[in-house]
């Protein structure tokens, strides 16, 4: 087995973090007022987590997007930035207090006319939504035991090549911690282990905070 892999200690990240696009002062503050938000504020997707987002949507091509779990925008926005200049984002959460911070820095960064915000159970929004495969990229970031569902009313509607990205595969670590039992950590690692063996798609589990999975339509 091969074990090639480097630690990323904090002085390694930083340099991670000196390397990549850094935030604009738009995302600059929607972190700081999600930072103030307390403990929950650990549900937003990483700086450099962003990037990634906005670099692999552009790198598809992506015109029609969707995100399951918006909380207060910062991934939407990634998401919205790559895509192409006529694409559209469907974003579906059911928190009326973190998507209302959400709409404002959508406004901000001037993308409030490219993105939909559905407040709406995410299975009954996907479920709404025509059966054609027309989707290029869709995030799920959101409730995990609901990430099995999600992704089975997406792929039907997700184009052959398209992407659909799971966050937080590693669930901070305790995916390999047997003594963990929960319904969340339980989900996760169902959701990783059929993943792996779905004949439909690709896949590919990397290392980016706290776990990303990506998986390709065949």
């Amino acid at each position: 087995m091969e074990w090639k892999y480097t630690p990323l200690t904090p002085e390694l990240y930083e340099y991670l973090m000196a390397h990549n696009p850094a935030p604009d002062p738009v995302l600059q503050d929607l972190l700081a007022e999600t930072d103030a938000l307390g403990p929950v504020s650990l549900m937003q997707v990483s700086t450099t987590q962003g990037a990634f987002l906005t670099f692999l949507v552009r790198l598809l091509g992506a015109r029609r997007a969707v995100e399951v779990g918006t909380f207060t925008g910062y991934s939407a926005i990634s998401i919205a930035r790559g895509l192409a200049p006529d694409g559209r984002l469907l974003c579906c959460d059911v928190n009326e207090e973190w998507t209302a911070i959400a709409r404002r820095y959508f406004a901000r960064a001037g993308l409030a006319n490219r993105i939909t915000l559905r407040l709406a159970p995410a299975v009954e929004t996907l479920r709404g939504l025509p059966r054609k495969a027309e989707i290029d990229f869709a995030f799920i970031d959101a409730d995990k035991t609901g990430y099995r569902a999600y992704y089975e009313e997406l792929l039907p509607r997700l184009r052959p090549g398209g992407v659909i990205a799971f966050d937080n595969v590693f669930w901070l670590g305790h995916v390999v911690d047997p003594t963990d039992t929960s319904e969340e950590t339980t989900a996760i690692r169902a959701l990783n282990d059929s993943l792996v063996q779905d004949a439909r798609v690709d896949v590919v589990m990397l290392p980016i905070s706290d776990g990303l999975t990506l998986a390709r339509k065949r």
